[in-house]
């Protein structure tokens, strides 16, 4: 559905414009859940190629974060972390000069809780409402519409946003009325996902080096007990002995650094995070750091991983 039409001096007409900013794994499929909703979505990427195939689809490409916020009333940040967020900002030809009073910023990066709250502020101080907004599901959930949503943030950017938080995700989650307890809670959910992805490698490991076979130890763990939705996802990257990054290896680095950031801001211990952010680290290190996270699997000594099948 439409967005109300928002309180701006432009004349360009905004009503059901809607800005994506980021077109990666995850940034693409939103954009395509938006258009097909009825949004017009104007997007733009540091790869001018990712926005122009988007424009070939039915969207409007766009040369730079200032130049969507001349044309939409909501912009949606789906990029990698707070420092790529400040230059969609703040950098040059940065968004928030641009956007008009009224507006609203869907930040949907995994970052620090507390900068997302200062963010709020900093928005707020333009005339710009904020939406702390973190997102989870992988690719394909995101070009389905059916990923997760955590958000927090005031009524009135509710009010603006809601119908294309509906089209995005198939849950929203609303956690407060202002920033910081959707990257609360998405940090919380990247701990459970960084671990399980390790002790899935681990369990994968083991059974490698003790001469099980791969398959039939996925299969077995797959209809068990000791089966998580990570070790079904990831170990089936493994076994197909392809590492080609949905979520890499780096991206966990960085959010179980969060985590571990997070908790010793208040002295609380989190030993499973701090040994599956080493496994990250040492995985990242031997250079495996842009492949997919399951590439942590990569670390364990004297296992022989299977490998792809020869092409036809």
């Amino acid at each position: 559905m439409p967005l109300p039409a928002t309180d701006t001096t432009d004349t360009t007409d905004t009503t059901d414009a809607i800005g994506v900013i980021g077109l990666g794994a995850m940034g693409r499929g939103m954009a395509s859940s938006l258009r097909r909703a009825g949004y017009r979505v104007h997007v733009c990427d540091v790869r001018p190629e990712a926005a122009q195939a988007f424009a070939e689809e039915g969207g409007v490409a766009c040369a730079h974060p200032a130049e969507v916020a001349a044309h939409c009333g909501v912009i949606v940040s789906v990029v990698v972390n707070a420092a790529q967020t400040e230059a969609v900002l703040f950098g040059e030809h940065g968004a928030a000069a641009a956007m008009a009073p009224g507006s609203v910023f869907v930040m949907c990066s995994t970052v620090d809780p507390n900068w997302s709250v200062a963010l709020e502020s900093r928005l707020a101080a333009l005339g710009v409402g904020y939406l702390d907004a973190p997102i989870s599901g992988g690719a394909a959930k995101a070009a389905s519409g059916q990923m997760t949503m955590m958000t927090a943030g005031s009524p009135d950017a509710y009010a603006k946003v809601g119908g294309a938080l509906d089209a995005m995700a198939a849950k929203v989650y609303k956690l407060g009325d202002r920033a910081g307890n959707g990257s609360k809670v998405k940090i919380i959910n990247q701990l459970l996902a960084g671990v399980h992805i390790a002790a899935a490698a681990e369990a994968m490991a083991l059974g490698l080096r003790e001469g099980v076979d791969a398959a039939a130890l996925y299969e077995v763990i797959t209809h068990s007990a000791g089966n998580s939705w990570m070790f079904e996802n990831r170990m089936a990257h493994v076994l197909a002995a392809d590492y080609t990054p949905l979520s890499a290896v780096d991206i966990f680095v960085k959010d179980l650094g969060l985590v571990l950031d997070t908790a010793r801001a208040t002295k609380f211990p989190l030993p499973l995070s701090a040994t599956a952010h080493q496994m990250f680290m040492q995985a990242s290190t031997a250079g495996f750091g842009r492949e997919d996270d399951s590439a942590v699997i990569k670390i364990f000594p004297g296992i022989t991983l299977p490998q792809a099948e020869p092409t036809p």
